[in-house]
């Protein structure tokens, strides 16, 4: 590789988390009792530098900490909604970015088939 590339160079990171959490679903049409599953979240920044990569890593671990082994319906960023997949990934891209991170998607599965996508500037 020649020299030329003096300055860092953006790039796209995308880490993954797995993490344990129960939820119900008690709104009109959609009704479950209390289950759990175990949850992965996969989630990509542009980040400018490597130096960069501990500041994504800092602020999944504290979203991941905040529903880890947590009843989701107990928590306020879920309150009057069904806590679902969409929800999720909805809620930790906001998080992204109120860290100042240039969140480019969040990935939420629930279950083996079934997963939510969400970007920015796509209405969630």
């Amino acid at each position: 590789m020649s020299g030329r590339y003096t300055q860092p160079m953006p790039f796209r990171l995308t880490l993954h988390r797995p993490f344990v959490a129960d939820h119900f679903h008690d709104l009109p049409g959609f009704v479950e009792a209390r289950h759990g599953h175990n949850w992965e979240l996969e989630a990509t920044v542009e980040l400018a530098s490597d130096a960069e990569e501990a500041a994504f890593a800092g602020a999944l671990d504290a979203w991941i900490a905040g529903v880890d082994y947590r009843l989701l319906n107990a928590l306020p960023e879920c309150a009057g909604r069904n806590p679902t997949a969409e929800l999720l990934a909805w809620r930790v891209l906001e998080h992204l970015l109120g860290a100042g991170l240039d969140a480019r998607a969040v990935k939420v599965r629930e279950k083996a088939n079934y997963w939510a996508l969400c970007r920015p500037g796509t209405g969630r």
